[in-house]
């Protein structure tokens, strides 16, 4: 190796044993880029023996296209500067490309001149190669993150939220950016939002488990604050010597309807059978007491004071026979039998009807809307708005208005029914449509049910809104033509 002719001896002494022992490529240029040192990690990065590029020029391991950079990097040289951390890309002997990262610096002789330079580089292409197989690596990672069918949320040991994929967007009602950095309690109500990040803490504290690597189902709640049912499973993993949690979530809607049709479905079944017998056991049994009964009262003297008592038990009867004739139909719903209908008129007709009750004559009925007739039940759909109506007058306990407005298009008919009564509060508003739930003192808890299971039968929908306080609004919506 030879060094600059004017370098202090000591100092090359020095340099000739850096040169030897270091694995790093080591390079001594004179002013005019010709090569004085060739280290023997230089030997190995670009391949060519110092032999080779003694007295040679440095620009046989830099491409063409980058030939100016060395002109540069010489100027910055003499003007007495060093050159930092400068990525670049240089050749070797067979003509293959390597990513570099160079630091230059100025060699002064004992006079302090600017006698050469000297050039340390690395070779950046594995660490290159690592950084895009990561890259890649997070790419598909990112993209089976993004295409999951299912939720899937990463938060801190703090429960901040740092990963909210689409599916979790979806099912939330959340955008990544509204949540990202947010505490996960957010996605849950009371009274777990509460307890989430005390188990969180405790877990930490005593690496005692409740649900990391168990799946169960828990209780989610949506950006509108409704609530749903979901299957939570929670791994743990650990990054730069920080924990993260992984919660893949499961919507479980669909599978809690699908129990809850079942579970109606097998009560339906088991009322059926109820019913039949109540038909036949109770049924006739009591058209024929109720017979007996009128008898009796028709051969009391006239101004007799058991007379009324036997007003009441027919009337006592005939209300027992009123509540077999809903559980009936409820649990044997006729098939629908399907003709045109003028559901306007139906509707019209069916208000008159309730009108001549004299309960009601402080009520009126305010019908407005028009549509064409469709295809349904006549009588099945007459039992449906007489239902309704009545529900909202007695709402309006026998006074005031109740509005009832019609609107068609070419696919749907739409008819809701208004009240201006006290509300349902949300709790009962959640059971409505349970079969023998009610909000009155008296009732079978049967109507809204049956009105529901003949709309169904219809391929139609039936909904209820109501706010304690200001009322309540039925919509009732039906297909124009059954399918």
């Amino acid at each position: 190796m030879d060094a600059a002719a004017d370098a202090d001896p000591e100092n090359r002494q020095i340099l000739n044993r850096v040169m030897a022992l270091s694995q790093d490529a080591i390079i001594v240029t004179r002013l005019d880029g010709m090569v004085v040192s060739w280290s023997r990690g230089a030997e190995r990065l670009y391949g060519f023996l110092a032999s080779e590029m003694q007295d040679r020029s440095i620009l046989a391991i830099i491409p063409k296209e980058r030939s100016n950079e060395i002109s540069d990097m010489l100027d910055r040289i003499r003007a007495g500067e060093s050159v930092d951390d400068f990525v670049t890309v240089r050749q070797t002997k067979d003509g293959q490309s390597l990513n570099v990262l160079l630091n230059a610096t100025p060699i002064r002789d004992a006079a302090g001149r600017i006698v050469s330079a000297l050039i340390v580089a690395w070779d950046l292409t594995a660490q290159r190669r690592t950084e895009a197989a990561l890259r890649q690596s997070e790419g598909r990672w990112a993209a089976v993150i993004a295409s999951a069918v299912d939720a899937m949320i990463v938060i801190d040991a703090k429960g901040a939220i740092e990963v909210f994929n689409p599916a979790a967007e979806r099912l939330f009602g959340y955008s990544a950016e509204d949540v990202i950095g947010r505490n996960v309690n957010m996605l849950m109500p009371a009274p777990y939002r509460d307890e989430h990040d005390q188990y969180i803490g405790d877990y930490l504290r005593t690496g005692h488990q409740k649900i990391i690597g168990i799946g169960r189902q828990v209780t989610g709640r949506r950006r509108d604050g409704s609530t749903f049912p979901v299957h939570l499973s929670v791994g743990e993993m650990s990054s730069g010597g920080e924990r993260h949690f992984t919660g893949i979530l499961h919507d479980l809607t669909p599978r809690v309807q699908l129990e809850e049709r079942v579970r109606d479905q097998t009560t339906l079944a088991r009322l059926g059978e109820m019913a039949a017998v109540i038909a036949h056991e109770v049924k006739n049994p009591l058209a024929a007491v109720r017979g007996a009964i009128q008898v009796i009262g028709g051969r009391l003297p006239a101004g007799s004071r058991d007379a009324p008592i036997v007003t009441e038990i027919v009337a006592r009867i005939d209300a027992l026979d009123e509540l077999l004739k809903d559980l009936l139909l409820f649990a044997r719903t006729p098939q629908p039998r399907f003709a045109p209908v003028d559901l306007a008129s139906l509707v019209q007709r069916t208000a008159g009807f309730l009108s001549s009750d004299p309960a009601l004559r402080e009520l009126r009925f305010d019908i407005a809307g028009t549509m064409p007739p469709m295809t349904g039940d006549p009588e099945l759909l007459r039992i449906v708005f007489q239902n309704l109506l009545l529900n909202a007058s007695q709402a309006m306990q026998g006074k005031g208005t109740v509005t009832v407005r019609l609107a068609a298009d070419d696919d749907l008919h739409k008819v809701t029914v208004t009240d201006h009564g006290q509300g349902i509060s949300p709790e009962a508003r959640a059971n409505l449509f349970r079969p023998f739930f009610t909000t009155k003192s008296r009732g079978t808890g049967l109507g809204l049910p049956t009105a529901k299971r003949l709309i169904e039968l219809h391929s139609g929908s039936i909904a209820l809104d109501s706010e304690p306080g200001k009322g309540t609004t039925v919509t009732v919506t039906l297909p124009a033509r059954m399918p």
